[in-house]
């Protein structure tokens, strides 16, 4: 007998039974049946794969896991890449690449000429700037001006409170009287970032405290209170600043406020190395600058002011002048100048991500450049 399609039987099938008749035996065995589908709820109660099978997949996967992390481990580190903010705000050529030189290469240079194009020789232990936090850097042997370190040294950068060194030169060179009483008022108060301060409005100092506060503890308040008093107001001041930067070189620079509050005051670590090195110039402004703490009388309370340098206040590096600033275009910054291995060397970092990077790229460059730099005298105190 031939074996009719299954579909052909049932067809059959319906038929017969509506005629009360019935398909032979052997026809409905040799009708093939249809496989059976699986339902998904039938598949979950499936037994379970073997687990020597899963066990293996997992050690595989760690196994090549291993692997890469292997690999990733013998392949060099690349330096990061320069920030969105450097680029976009570098109103320069593009950042010339991370320098090293050894403190006797370059001397003679002209103060001038820190931003000479010049081939510097590697340093016998190598610092890769790249790996410094912040987004650009410029170490400087003030003696010889040989650039020892340099990130993105050319980068045209807000500048915050480093701001605030130039007010100080400012106030330094003008000759006002120190001693003279200054009130802070409504026209001290931060208009720019809405910031807080400790000299309410009505507060009486002198401009030597003034002075001390702003550079110190970078005193926004007394800050303004120096150029609003200065002959001619803020206006004149502000003037006063960009003549002060033409005179000593800073030709990437630009001033628009005394207290660093405002993005639009701008610079680079090649221009700031020369404000630096100007106001070091000055004892009285290297004295206020590196004081640890200072106490304000204001009226019947006395007012406790710190340094806002870190390593002033918690090391023993001898740091003959210094400045911080932060606002959020800005980053974290500082600029010092330094006394190590008997040399004067001149530090600006601008734009760390925040405080503890900042002060670990200080501690870091100071570290290697005082085993790096042929021994002098060292650090004092040490």
């Amino acid at each position: 007998m031939s074996i009719i399609p299954t579909a052909g039987l049932r067809t059959l099938a319906t038929v017969l039974v509506a005629l009360g008749l019935t398909l032979p035996p052997a026809m409905c065995e040799a009708a093939p049946r249809k496989p059976v589908k699986v339902a998904k709820a039938d598949r979950a109660e499936a037994p379970a794969k073997p687990r020597a099978k899963a066990a293996a997949r997992a050690k595989a996967k760690k196994t090549n896991q291993q692997k890469l992390q292997a690999r990733k481990a013998d392949v060099p580190r690349r330096a990061p890449a320069v920030t969105d903010r450097v680029a976009r705000d570098s109103n320069t050529l593009a950042p010339r690449p991370s320098a090293l030189v050894p403190a006797a290469a370059a001397a003679g240079l002209a103060m001038a000429s820190f931003d000479a194009a010049s081939t510097p020789a590697p340093a016998a232990q190598a610092l890769d700037p790249a790996y410094l936090h912040s987004q650009a850097v410029l170490v400087i042997d003030r003696d010889t001006n040989a650039v020892l370190v340099g990130k993105n040294d050319a980068a045209v950068l807000p500048i915050a409170s480093l701001t605030k060194l130039m007010t100080g030169l400012v106030i330094a060179d003008a000759n006002l009287p120190m001693d003279e009483v200054l009130t802070i008022t409504e026209e001290d108060v931060d208009r720019i970032k809405g910031s807080g301060s400790r000299l309410a409005v009505g507060t009486r100092l002198t401009r030597g405290e003034a002075l001390h506060l702003a550079l110190m503890s970078s005193e926004n308040r007394a800050a303004h209170a120096l150029g609003r008093t200065y002959p001619g107001g803020v206006g004149a001041f502000v003037v006063a600043m960009n003549r002060k930067a033409a005179e000593i070189g800073m030709t990437q620079t630009r001033f628009v406020e005394p207290t660093g509050l405002s993005p639009d005051n701008r610079s680079s670590p090649r221009d700031l190395a020369r404000l630096v090195a100007a106001a070091a110039e000055r004892p009285m402004l290297r004295e206020l600058s590196t004081a640890p703490s200072y106490e304000l009388a204001s009226g019947r309370r006395v007012v406790q002011y710190r340094n806002s340098n870190k390593l002033v206040r918690e090391s023993s590096w001898d740091i003959l002048l210094q400045k911080t600033g932060y606002i959020r275009e800005a980053g974290r910054c500082v600029a010092m100048q330094v006394r190590l291995a008997g040399r004067n060397l001149i530090m600006v970092l601008m734009d760390a991500a925040d405080s503890s990077a900042r002060w670990t790229d200080a501690e870091r460059l100071l570290h290697w450049l005082e085993q790096s730099l042929p021994q002098g005298q060292g650090r004092v105190g040490v």
